[in-house]
């Protein structure tokens, strides 16, 4: 049975996590109380699982909301239980007698028998009471968790002053020459009369920065998008990255990285350091040439000029259009929302083994969201349940991501709770009769954020804490990355890319253009991903006091233009307040990954059943069941590799 989203209300989203919680507290209550006899599997490990899914349930129907629930009430009401919540959660680690249970029942001959996923679980939760403290003296202890419960309260700050923050320019009809009518009408109304607004929301931003010929407004916009809640967020980062760098001190981390990759497929920040030289100098060669292309480019409207960041997305742009015969309006024309949909339905239905069907009967947030089934085609059963919120809307989570509300797992009888999840971004909604048109990069963006979907919907993990994309947080971007792969296939996107209007199939001509295109520019933007990751090493792996604007001055560097003066990126990058701290390095770490499983189809038929059916099998389904690198290797059949990687990009894979 579904939750009824549609009754939501601030009175009812603190009583999902109250109740969590109260449920919680009554399992925690049996697990450290004195059994009977010798501790079991089922009396301490599975009920320390079952936390996770009262916890994981009442985030689903509470938290979640401040995400996307239209009403300014509830947000307000989700954001401060998700803040309740997520304390309750980051203090049972540092339990003394739970740590006591589990350490007991670790001693035990059951302990001592497990294997594979079980063995695995007890195993993780023995190194998280470590990492929380356990062998510290009592005074160490107490403050180390006194950090973690502050930094529930900067994260959930931080992420509130996003999600409710407002900027814009305000630009007249001429301003907007050159962009496309139908971007224009769906700008909302400016202050002044004649005018629109341009937001920072991406429907508005993206297409802006792309396709205007204003550099100077480009440049304005820009700088409001680096500016994003700098005087409320910038003291929130500083004071975090403070208070990370003394609870590595405390827990005997040379550094924060140490500490938070201690759990990931990397391990150390010397790794990821050893990763970058590895790929950053071919990607320099790369960009050194591309951003001498856009000089030219430049130099005919602006002959001394030098090419900016934000000129980058827009010679790009011209580009494209110039060199492939790529309009991105012309190539948005073939991609209606729905009709992408129904087409990445059709492919992942083939090459997984699936079947989806609507479920109208769902009641939803807000009239925008659908509901689907996933079912599995060989047995004819229903196997879980997402949702899709794909159009922008004030107060929403303003990027695209995938959120577990309902995680899978087995139950004592036996059974098995199917997955629930959701994916929200935000593509520019219909209006009158014109559909919601993507452009190539938000094709790729949808792809890739269903990757996060099928890895939580296929889920066949015992515990709730290995289900679906709960795995190493730098390989969770793996199944994402590999979707991507599927938008640059002529095969494939000729199977469901159809004008809007005429329904006839998006020419072979144009396909060949487009993914002729495909890697232009392709060291400028994966240098930009170095940048941010190196940025994020430059901050936590070191044990010294950072200059955070000094640092992301030279962290800028490497992307080999000019830092835009009086910006503070770091205030609106949301993904360093909490979850890709000292993790940032996963998106290209992943992709390199995702390239390298993608180089299997490639061999075998980038539509292959059977190699869909293997990857879903030995990947996707064990989710955190197995450590990442060994899923990785069991379905490439050999040892991971960075040669796919440098292919796609056109550079020959290094030797030695």
């Amino acid at each position: 049975m579904l939750y009824d989203y549609a009754s939501v209300t601030p009175a009812s989203v603190a009583e999902a996590v109250a109740d969590g919680i109260a449920a919680a507290e009554r399992l925690l209550d049996e697990i450290v109380a004195p059994p009977a006899g010798d501790r079991t599997w089922a009396d301490t490990m599975f009920a320390l699982d079952q936390i996770g899914v009262a916890l994981g349930d009442a985030y689903g129907i509470g938290p979640f909301m401040a995400r996307v629930h239209p009403d300014t009430a509830v947000r307000t009401a989700a954001s401060e239980a998700e803040e309740r919540l997520s304390k309750w959660s980051v203090d049972l680690v540092f339990r003394a007698d739970l740590y006591a249970a589990v350490k007991d029942y670790a001693a035990t001959g059951d302990a001592a028998a497990l294997t594979g996923e079980r063995r695995r679980y007890l195993d993780h939760w023995m190194r998280d009471f470590r990492r929380a403290g356990h062998e510290l003296p009592p005074a160490d202890r107490e403050r180390v968790q006194q950090i973690r419960t502050r930094m529930v309260e900067l994260q959930v700050a931080f992420n509130r002053n996003l999600d409710e923050y407002e900027d814009w320019i305000e630009v007249t009809p001429g301003d907007l020459a050159g962009l496309p009518a139908e971007y224009v009408q769906g700008l909302k109304e400016g202050e002044a009369e004649g005018t629109r607004r341009v937001t920072l929301d991406y429907p508005d931003y993206v297409p802006f920065m792309k396709q205007s010929p204003r550099r100077d407004l480009r440049e304005q916009l820009q700088f409001k998008s680096r500016n994003k809640a700098v005087d409320a967020n910038r003291p929130i980062f500083e004071e975090m990255v403070a208070l990370r760098r003394e609870m590595a001190a405390l827990l005997g981390h040379p550094t924060w990285a140490h500490y938070a990759m201690e759990p990931r497929m990397a391990a150390d920040p010397g790794t990821v350091e050893r990763f970058y030289k590895e790929i950053v100098p071919g990607l320099w060669e790369l960009g050194v040439g591309e951003r001498e292309a856009m000089t030219r480019i430049l130099a005919e409207d602006h002959p001394a000029g030098v090419v900016q960041s934000w000129d980058a997305a827009y010679l790009d742009t011209v580009q494209r259009q110039r060199d492939y015969g790529v309009d991105e309006n012309e190539v948005a024309a073939y991609f209606p929302l729905a009709q992408t949909i129904d087409g990445m339905f059709e492919i992942t239905a083939e090459v997984f083994g699936l079947e989806y069907r609507k479920l109208p009967e769902a009641r939803t947030w807000h009239p925008d969201v659908t509901v689907y089934e996933v079912r599995d085609a060989d047995r004819g059963e229903p196997i879980a349940v997402f949702y899709a919120d794909l159009f922008p809307r004030e107060g929403k989570y303003g990027h695209a991501a995938a959120f577990d509300l309902v995680q899978a797992h087995r139950r004592a009888d036996g059974s098995y709770v199917q997955p629930v999840s959701a994916i929200v971004a935000n593509f520019t909604k219909p209006s009158g009769d014109r559909p919601s048109l993507l452009l190539h990069d938000e094709v790729t963006t949808l792809f890739h954020e269903f990757g996060h979907i099928l890895h939580m919907s296929l889920a066949t993990a015992e515990t709730s804490r290995f289900s679906g994309a709960e795995t190493e947080w730098d390989f969770v971007e793996a199944p994402s990355q590999i979707m991507e792969h599927w938008c640059w296939q002529p095969e494939v996107l000729q199977r469901f890319a159809r004008h809007y209007e005429t329904g006839e199939p998006i020419p072979e001509k144009l396909v060949d253009q487009l993914v002729a295109a495909r890697d232009l520019n392709v060291g400028t933007w994966n240098l930009r991903q170095v940048y941010f990751g190196q940025l994020d090493q430059a901050i936590h792996a070191t044990a010294e006091t950072v200059d955070l604007a000094a640092a992301d001055r030279r962290a800028h560097e490497v992307t080999g233009f000019p830092f835009q003066e009086g910006t503070f990126m770091l205030a609106g990058f949301g993904h360093l307040i909490g979850g890709y701290d000292a993790g940032y390095y996963g998106y290209l770490w992943s992709k390199v990954y995702g390239d390298d499983m993608f180089s299997v189809f490639e061999a075998e038929g980038v539509l292959s059943p059977q190699v869909g059916r293997r990857y879903r099998r030995e990947v996707l389904e064990p989710g955190g069941a197995a450590a990442a690198v060994d899923l990785l290797t069991s379905f490439l059949g050999r040892e991971p590799s960075t040669d796919a990687f440098f292919r796609h990009i056109g550079l020959e894979p290094p030797t030695g």
